[in-house]
Order: C-alpha cells, then sequence, then structure tokens
C-alpha cells in the first residue's frame, strides 16, 4: 500500500540484528515514491520465530512485499532451509517475500553469467557451504575467497581495501562475473568500480535483493552508479 511519501510502494525489509550495513545500503538504492520500513531479528534461537515476529511488525504499515537480508548459504543446505523459512514466513504475511540468496541466483541468471568468482565474509568450512549452494543451483565457481571475519558483528567493519583485495583473488580469466555473499558486508559502492576495473559483472547480494525486489513488485526504473544489474536489468 502507498502513502504520501511512498506513492509507489513500502516495502518491508527484515534485517539481522547485527547488521549494520544493509539498511543503509538499500536506502541509497530507493527510487522516488518508494519507502523501505525495516524491522529487525535476532540469530539467535528458531529462525523461524525471529522471522515471524519481525514479520508481523511490518505487516502493520502495508508493504507490498518482505525483504529478507540475510545470507544462508554459508549454512548446510542454507538456501534450502531459506526457502523453507520463506515459505511459512510468506503464509503467514499473505505477502511475496523476496531473500538475497535466492535473488543473488536470479540476478546472475538474468546477466547470462555461469562461471563465477565468489568472495565471502566466512572462513574456509563455511565457504565449501557456499560453493556448494551455488553448484547445486548449476553455477560454476571457479574461485572463492573468504575474508574469515570473526564474528557477525565484525563483518560489517571490513575496509573497503580489503574488499577490493578480495574480488582481485577471485577474478581469474574463466569468470564470467564475480559475486558477493554475505549481506552486512560493504559492497554495494564499490560496484560499479569493480565492474570497470574487471570488465565483468559484479553482483552484490544486497543489490540483488533490491533489484529483485523492485522488479518483482512492477518498478523498472534503472538505477544507474551501482552496477550494471541495476541499470540494465
Amino acid at each position: 500500500m502507498a502513502d504520501t511519501l511512498a506513492y509507489r510502494t513500502i516495502l518491508g525489509v527484515l534485517v539481522p540484528d547485527l547488521n549494520t550495513v544493509l539498511q543503509p545500503e538499500l536506502d541509497d538504492l530507493r527510487p522516488p515514491g518508494v519507502s523501505n520500513q525495516t524491522a529487525r531479528f535476532s540469530l539467535g534461537g528458531n529462525m523461524f520465530e525471529e522471522l515471524a515476529s519481525a514479520a508481523r511488525q511490518l505487516t502493520a504499515c502495508k508493504p507490498e512485499a518482505l525483504l529478507i537480508g540475510l545470507s544462508t548459504e554459508f549454512l548446510p543446505g542454507g538456501i534450502s532451509l531459506l526457502q523453507h523459512v520463506m515459505a511459512e514466513v510468506a503464509k503467514l504475511a499473505n505477502l511475496p517475500i523476496f531473500t538475497a540468496p535466492h535473488a543473488t541466483l536470479a540476478a546472475l541468471q538474468s546477466l547470462g553469467v555461469r562461471r563465477v568468482g565468489v568472495i565471502t565474509p566466512f572462513d574456509a568450512d563455511a565457504n565449501e557451504h557456499v560453493r556448494e549452494a551455488f553448484e547445486t543451483h548449476g553455477f560454476a565457481v571457479a574461485a572463492i575467497h573468504g575474508l574469515a571475519c570473526p564474528g557477525f558483528e565484525a563483518i560489517a567493519h571490513t575496509p573497503l581495501d580489503a574488499i577490493r583485495r578480495a574480488f582481485e583473488q577471485v577474478n581469474r580469466a574463466e569468470c564470467e562475473g564475480l559475486v558477493q555473499v554475505g549481506t552486512g558486508l560493504p559492497v554495494l559502492h564499490l560496484v560499479e568500480e569493480l565492474e570497470q576495473r574487471f570488465a565483468k559483472p559484479v553482483v552484490g547480494c544486497n543489490a540483488a535483493l533490491y533489484w529483485a525486489a523492485l522488479r518483482g513488485t512492477g518498478i523498472d526504473d534503472p538505477c544507474p552508479g551501482f552496477g550494471r544489474l541495476l541499470a540494465e536489468c
């Protein structure tokens, strides 16, 4: 439902409690007439119960869709797990649901990218689950590099130069595109720079999430300055 400021649509964003990157990055992507309304959920305890509680808060402001800003690829079977949670939250809220992992896969497909280099904030063990998540969905992972952040809160403190170096590590000649996992990692404002440097698409998971939600709610405005996905797809 729209209002005076959000005369086109309201999007509800479910943000992990320790994540201080997702909300400002999505706000930077808002087209005119679109409002992001947020609620936070804890990463501890039962994921469905936490998300359900946050979703109930957001339904009061009548959003057109809910965005779940959580990357689960680092967990065993993480995308399937999130798919189940997504279905339950959709049933509860009676709204379309968009998630970062599913949006990232859709963004790569839209860009025609099948062989990827992947960066994450995670360690080597978690990165094997990330690799499996992409390969299970038909993508070839040519290289993967994790920043091994010591905890969820530390991810947001990653220096931009460390992120640039991580992308350098995975920019193999055979990669058709580069991709980031981890909604707490501040990548959005580097995407256009990286695309120009490496001459290939770069998909940040937060940009992919917002792109999927906008297109899924009928808003097709190009959003220049944040890479090929938002400008052209």
